[in-house]
């Protein structure tokens, strides 16, 4: 879709950013492609698509150069130059340049298929970091990484045709009824989760139901609908009011706190259609 003129302004102050880290693309000299949370180069480029920027525009299409540059053949992305590959990062990377319309590049489809050859036992991805120590609740996979890989399959010829991505929607089902922060990460579904946070790409409840609304194997499950209604209850005058927003991200109108957004309640009308 084209730019609206009234997003201009919030264009703009992502673009302002874009040397924030040192180099160009919101990185950094030596290219670490996941720094700077909210302005990095995944996050910027993932509001640029969302404010309507065209993924053939040159601005995006560097960005997209930037991370196939650290593809490995074995599908995983490296997006640090030191240090280990982790799952997450893969999910990140998957995810972006699904959504930019890479898809069926052959590139995206070994990742693709790294994912369906290593899921953990429960179904979801999960990285072996244990940042917060060990204990039973590390021996789940990680929600997140889990929920920004299926979001990367939904523009796939996998979605809803491949038995592993059912067993990851299910995974993420269970953690509704868990609540308690599972995984190395830990992530929990509590306070902060239930506040409508946008722009997507977090875990939180607009995210986890736009995101499983796409998969079959969630749409009827009593779980998806109970975050749904919660969803749905937060809605004012049938549109999405942003309950939680970054505090970098606070000058941007797309997304304000408190306000409606017809950005964010246009992906409402996405699950919408998806489960009509």
């Amino acid at each position: 879709m084209a730019i609206d003129k009234k997003y201009q302004s919030d264009i703009d102050i992502i673009l302002s950013h874009r040397h924030d880290l040192g180099a160009d693309y919101w990185t950094t000299p030596d290219k670490r492609l996941g720094k700077g949370g909210v302005f990095s180069a995944y996050g910027s480029a993932l509001m640029l698509l969302e404010l309507g920027m065209e993924p053939t525009d040159p601005i995006l299409k560097k960005v997209a150069e930037l991370f196939f540059e650290v593809w490995r053949e074995d599908g995983r992305f490296k997006l640090y130059p030191n240090g280990a590959i982790y799952p997450c990062h893969t999910a990140y990377a998957t995810n972006l340049l699904c959504q930019m319309g890479y898809s069926t590049d052959e590139r995206i489809q070994t990742t693709l298929r790294y994912f369906l050859d290593t899921p953990y036992t429960d179904g979801g991805w999960r990285c072996k970091k244990f940042s917060f120590g060990r204990g039973p609740e590390t021996e789940y996979s990680n929600p997140l990484p889990t929920l920004n890989a299926l979001n990367a399959f939904r523009f796939s010829g996998y979605l809803n045709n491949e038995p592993t991505l059912d067993k990851a929607v299910e995974f993420l089902l269970g953690h509704w009824t868990i609540k308690k922060p599972i995984g190395p990460c830990q992530y929990g579904i509590g306070t902060l989760f239930m506040q409508v946070e946008y722009p997507l790409g977090s875990y939180n409840l607009f995210n986890y139901v736009y995101v499983l609304s796409f998969y079959n194997r969630a749409k009827r499950d009593e779980r998806f609908l109970e975050a749904l209604r919660i969803l749905e209850s937060k809605m004012i005058d049938g549109q999405i009011v942003v309950e939680r927003v970054m505090p970098k991200l606070a000058k941007l109108t797309f997304c304000e706190k408190g306000k409606p957004s017809e950005l964010a309640t246009k992906r409402y009308h996405e699950i919408v259609d998806n489960i009509s």
